[in-house]
């Protein structure tokens, strides 16, 4: 099948805006490439710290620096359900390598914060940054230089991008990523929905919320609704990171620990002692980065990726904006329906024919490279597959071709909608983006006077006096990232959801984040500039229309020319921002950081 021919537009214009630093990147990246381990450069000294604990057999090989040596990067915790199983993957991986002539260390682990945790708390205001440390301690995890291709392991929502900027600083490296999985079903996600907006209107006590969040997350795995955590893990499916059809197979099976031990086996077959030598940083390319678009959009997946699939092509010497997520939303039809877009979760997708029936779907339509480089070898083809056990034995076999829910998983032809429901909004208020394919159409153009707070917690108390029954735009300023590290805003959701229930236009519109779980509500998020960085929304006054306009792409004040021109920017009231909860160490990384539309990144990428 022929590319389609916005996906090829899009590719090439990446490719000529990222010609210069892709040319650089990937000219460092032969600079640290060599045929041998790298760590034959270690001095003796160097090297017996480097295997003095390694158990006697490893040691040997170690030693001889013949065989390949695998480190072994994870985000295990286990307070987080959804890392708690990476607890004994690291065995199981070294296990593995051992069967096929290799080794492999535990390189380092890596934090791991939860923003359901977190959110509507002070954590939340680390939470951006994370991703930062995150991919910084990835890189002091590799600096030891002892490695010939390293497995990561982590799952959420700041998680994977962390781990994937920090691997792509050593681009010269095969990388293997390895998924926990989702836990199983519990309470179904439009019931959790509808428990939770009962809880805002006082309608049920705090007891009853938490018995219907218990049901909810239950057990080890991933949360099974497709937010950013699941968005993550079929990212790293569709850019050919992950085995095919691990992404989402249940922690705690044996399908889960087979898959992750030829996990560690490719990872030892892809280094440049082989025959399949495949770098990460050659993998990565634009094509790739374009296949890593094209799933979002298709998939309706979370919005957090407008911002951090720009940082991770950036990691890789490549520009994107959101022009391009807006030009290939144009042609990428949405093929699912996962919470917060429908009812079902990532486990009804993937009993549906999950990641190999979509890519099927995708590459028959042109609207992936299939070209590409990947941890099993050349092209997407062996993606169409899904892994089972043949009498105990890991193997592959065709993903089905025919969905096993069309009310989840549809097909090009017959689709849920024809684009892929993530717009850039554009006017005398800056860009932004907003998410559509959770909106019912009815919703999507919203004009009312503006509401302006410089706090969720403002929007909340004022809901709780009952002054918000009205028509309005909530303008939630100063929640950038070098305001105050851009938190997620998900807990106006709930709220915002029953005023529109109740036949208000309602609407946010906020330099800040919502989740990846959100939706239902109208959203013109990531405005840019931020309002701490002089953006216009600080010229917003309450009682201002606004008007909201996702079909024609559109935000903007409608407030006249004259009287826009004449207006001053008010003053932020950020102290209390900066202090508690561990703040006080991340003023450097809000200081530094650059705009939701160059990948809210705290360091400068060459």
């Amino acid at each position: 099948m022929a590319l389609n021919r916005r996906v090829v537009e899009v590719t090439e214009r990446i490719a000529a805006r990222s010609q210069a630093r892709r040319s650089a990147y990937l000219a460092r990246l032969d600079a640290a490439a060599g045929k041998e381990p790298v760590r034959k450069g270690l001095s003796c000294t160097n090297l017996a710290h480097a295997f003095a604990a390694a158990p006697g057999g490893d040691k040997l090989w170690l030693r001889e620096q013949r065989r390949a040596n695998i480190g072994i990067v994870s985000a295990y915790n286990d307070m987080l359900s959804a890392h708690q199983p990476l607890e004994h993957y690291p065995d199981i991986i070294k296990a593995a390598v051992r069967e096929v002539g290799a080794t492999a260390q535990f390189a380092g682990g890596v934090p791991a914060m939860c923003d359901g945790v977190t959110q509507g708390h002070v954590g939340m205001e680390l939470s951006l940054f994370s991703r930062d440390v995150i991919a910084m301690a990835t890189a002091v995890a590799l600096a030891h230089n002892m490695f010939d291709a390293a497995v990561c392991l982590g799952v959420c929502d700041k998680i994977v991008p962390g781990l994937l900027i920090g691997a792509l600083q050593f681009g010269h490296l095969p990388f293997v990523f390895v998924p926990a999985g989702p836990m199983t079903s519990g309470m179904s996600n439009s019931e959790k929905a509808r428990v939770r907006q009962l809880h805002a209107e006082g309608k049920l006590s705090r007891a009853e919320l938490l018995e219907a969040e218990s049901q909810s997350y239950h057990s080890a795995g991933t949360c099974t609704f497709y937010g950013t955590a699941n968005s993550n893990q079929m990212l790293m499916e569709i850019m050919g990171l992950h085995l095919p059809g691990s992404a989402f197979v249940n922690p705690g099976t044996p399908l889960r620990d087979a898959l992750t031990a030829e996990a560690g086996r490719r990872a030892a077959a892809i280094t440049a002692l082989g025959t399949e030598f495949t770098p990460i940083g050659r993998m990565i390319d634009e094509r790739a980065i374009v296949n890593g678009l094209v799933g979002l959009l298709a998939t309706g997946g979370s919005t957090n990726h407008t911002i951090h699939l720009i940082a991770i092509a950036r990691a890789a010497g490549i520009d994107i904006n959101w022009d391009d997520f807006n030009d290939l939303s144009a042609a990428v039809p949405l093929l699912t329906r996962m919470y917060p877009n429908g009812s079902a979760d990532v486990n009804h997708f993937h009993a549906a024919g999950g990641m190999g029936f979509l890519m099927g779907e995708l590459l028959d339509a042109g609207l992936l490279h299939a070209d590409v480089d990947t941890v099993v070898g050349k092209g997407l083809a062996a993606f169409r597959h899904e892994p089972w056990l043949d009498e105990g034995k890991l193997a592959w076999r065709p993903a089905p071709s025919v969905s096993g829910d069309s009310d989840v998983l549809a097909t090009v032809a017959q689709p849920f909608s024809a684009d892929g429901g993530v717009k850039l909004l554009r006017g005398n208020l800056g860009r932004a983006v907003i998410k559509t394919s959770a909106v019912k159409p009815q919703h999507r153009i919203v004009e009312a006077p503006a509401l302006v707070l410089d706090s969720q917690d403002e929007l909340l108390a004022a809901f709780k006096r009952g002054e918000l029954e009205r028509d309005f735009v909530a303008v939630v300023r100063f929640q950038g990232p070098r305001a105050n590290g851009m938190p997620e805003l998900h807990k106006l959701t709930p709220a915002l959801g029953v005023l529109q229930d109740r036949g208000f236009k309602v609407a946010l519109v906020t330099d800040g984040r919502m989740s990846g779980a959100s939706g239902k509500v109208p959203a013109a998020i990531h405005v840019t500039p931020e309002c701490v960085n002089g953006g216009p929304l600080v010229l917003v006054r309450t009682g201002d229309l606004i008007r909201l306009d996702a079909e024609a792409g559109v935000l903007e004040a409608k407030v006249d020319a004259a009287e826009w021109a004449q207006r001053t920017a008010q003053a932020a009231h950020l102290d209390a921002n900066r202090f508690g909860g561990g703040r006080e160490l991340f003023e450097v990384f809000r200081q530094n950081a650059t705009g939701a539309e160059e990948g809210a990144m705290s360091f400068l990428l060459p």
